[in-house]
């Protein structure tokens, strides 16, 4: 490292500009390989990203509270922006209403199926219960999975490595498995990826199609809520069995 790059990360580090800066700095990158690498799913930006800062707080010995000084700003602005993701399902609203039966019906066996699927998961392998209650929600997106996390006894900060973990293995194989499957109307493929990839998923989608990407936030969104809702009776259910 230059002194002068020296000098700029010692400023940076005294400051909550630290984390702003580095994923800022460290997305652009990652999104820069992506392009370069022809937009294939296997180079993810948002793996990339997490891979650098993961290396980088590492390699300073940054801790990670420091970096979330910071980094913060971002999350926050991950609310707003699963709010904006209501203007091109907007521009849908009229096949949504034709297709409301068949999707509500999707959107059920989905989250159970997430759900369940994830704490028999968890408890097969002997996980604890906080393990069990951090994984539950993993499908649904970062702020209301921490939420929901947090009021079921599981460890948010957890959740939100699942959440991401979930969204990005959605995001680089859900395209092929879609293929495999021979789905190809851009609503179903979109629905189906936001129920199990949730924000990274829907991003991905955005890009096959803008019909696509306005499901997969419309199965985001409902997905979220109707998690909310059952996971409370799922998990005294599980706790029962």
């Amino acid at each position: 490292m230059t002194p002068r790059l020296a000098e700029i990360w010692v400023y940076l580090a005294a400051t909550p500009l630290l984390g702003l800066t580095l994923t800022l700095v460290a997305y652009q990158a990652a999104h820069w390989l992506y392009r370069r690498a022809g937009m294939n799913p296997w180079a993810n930006p948002v793996a990339i990203a997490v891979a650098i800062i993961i290396f980088l707080l590492w390699l300073t010995n940054t801790p990670y509270r420091r970096y979330f000084e910071g980094a913060q700003f971002v999350h926050f602005l991950l609310g707003p922006a699963t709010v904006a993701l209501a203007l091109p399902l907007y521009a849908q609203m009229q096949r949504l209403l034709r297709m409301a039966g068949p999707l509500s019906l999707a959107l059920l066996a989905g989250s159970l199926t997430a759900v369940g699927s994830a704490m028999a998961t968890g408890a097969l392998f002997g996980a604890s219960s906080a393990t069990i209650m951090s994984l539950a929600p993993k499908s649904v997106t970062t702020p209301i999975a921490m939420g929901i996390a947090e009021k079921i006894g599981g460890l948010p900060s957890l959740t939100a490595v699942l959440v991401v973990t979930t969204g990005i293995l959605g995001a680089v194989m859900g395209r092929s498995i879609l293929n495999l499957l021979r789905v190809e109307d851009p609503a179903v493929r979109g629905f189906a990826t936001g129920v199990a990839a949730h924000g990274i998923g829907t991003a991905r989608a955005f890009q096959e199609s803008e019909v696509a990407g306005a499901f997969s936030a419309l199965a985001m969104g409902l997905n979220g809520v109707l998690t909310a809702v059952l996971l409370p009776y799922l998990v005294h259910l599980f706790s029962r069995l």
